[in-house]
């Protein structure tokens, strides 16, 4: 009996919701705000007000500061993997240590050779979400919301069959609600050069109200784009944000009959930043080694809440594709690769 099959007689699971904080750092993730970047005029515009919203002498003060729903409640009923100072890792397997590559990875099971820069080239590898897709019960009922443009090639929406809201892809929704959003989004400017992560959010969010997919997957991308512009600022007001959008998220699924205590949430990030050598965070990619560090987190009925993983270990991104349909009671066995494993330690047998 496989591992997924055993879990599936026992799962209390049936819907999934993965969000994903693009280049959000490990450091901030698990110490709260950076000093040495926080002291730097050229990253961080008004120290004083910075320093006023997040920083503590104590780093577990600071990381509940900057994203108290996760710690306070992801963290503490469920499970958290890549503290590094406890020798806990968890990192990308591709080389590239960019955006696509890294949700290529995360999708698929697998470093994808064909996938190597963030150009907009379709994905030819099976991913986990068009596989959750084809299943019973489920077909029909996977979204997909994300800011960035290259969804759409990655998740091959000529093909796959999935429900995917990208950039400035307009909700093709008759409800005030919706033409709401489409509005808002004609009228917005885009200072990262794509729509605000609020009106991201906003969508997945009433579209989840109004049509309650099985499987949510909503994609972030302001993390990683104001710590391009170097302006640590608005990186760490951004993280604070979307702390709290997760929290209202799903505050309001916990209040709906399908989702209360049959949800599960998985909370990571695509690649990491510099952070060794300090100038450094505001990028990432093959030449910076420390920018293949992530982190994950996950909570839910199926879930073990055993909170910060302080033990030594290694975790990989993709790891998380099966690891993502095996929490559903799914084998996932692409057809056009080898996938890794799912993560077994942090789903209860």
């Amino acid at each position: 009996m496989s591992f997924s099959h055993a879990f599936a007689q026992s799962r209390k699971t049936e819907n999934l919701v993965v969000i994903v904080l693009d280049g959000m750092r490990w450091q901030e993730v698990f110490e709260g705000a950076d000093s040495a970047l926080i002291n730097k005029p050229q990253f961080t515009r008004n120290k004083d007000r910075i320093k006023s919203r997040y920083w503590n002498d104590d780093a577990k003060k600071r990381r509940e500061k900057l994203m108290p729903f996760f710690w306070n409640t992801v963290a503490a009923q469920g499970v958290v993997y890549g503290n590094r100072n406890f020798g806990n890792t968890a990192d990308v397997t591709n080389p590239f240590r960019l955006t696509y590559p890294g949700f290529s990875e995360m999708l698929t099971g697998f470093a994808d050779p064909a996938i190597s820069s963030n150009r907009l080239v379709t994905s030819k590898s099976q991913n986990v979400l068009e596989f959750i897709n084809r299943q019973n019960a489920y077909q029909g009922k996977v979204a997909v919301f994300a800011t960035s443009d290259l969804f759409p090639f990655l998740l091959d929406r000529a093909n796959s069959k999935l429900y995917i809201n990208a950039d400035s892809d307009s909700l093709a929704f008759l409800s005030k609600e919706f033409q709401l959003l489409n509005e808002m989004q004609r009228l917005s400017n885009k200072p990262t050069t794509e729509r605000p992560d609020l009106l991201t959010y906003f969508a997945a969010r009433e579209y989840v109200k109004a049509y309650k997919p099985k499987v949510l997957y909503l994609a972030l991308g302001e993390t990683d784009a104001f710590a391009h512009q170097g302006n640590y600022d608005q990186y760490l007001e951004t993280a604070k944000a979307e702390d709290q959008m997760i929290s209202e998220l799903w505050t309001l699924m916990q209040s709906m009959p399908q989702y209360k205590d049959k949800t599960t949430l998985i909370v990571t990030c695509d690649h990491g930043r510099g952070n060794q050598i300090k100038e450094q965070w505001i990028g990432h990619g093959a030449q910076i080694k420390d920018s293949g560090e992530i982190w994950i987190a996950a909570m839910g009925p199926d879930i073990k809440a055993s909170g910060e993983a302080k033990n030594k270990g290694q975790l990989y991104q993709a790891q998380l594709a099966a690891t993502m349909a095996a929490i559903l009671g799914f084998d996932f066995q692409p057809e056009t690769h080898k996938a890794m494993e799912p993560i077994r330690s942090l789903i209860l047998k």
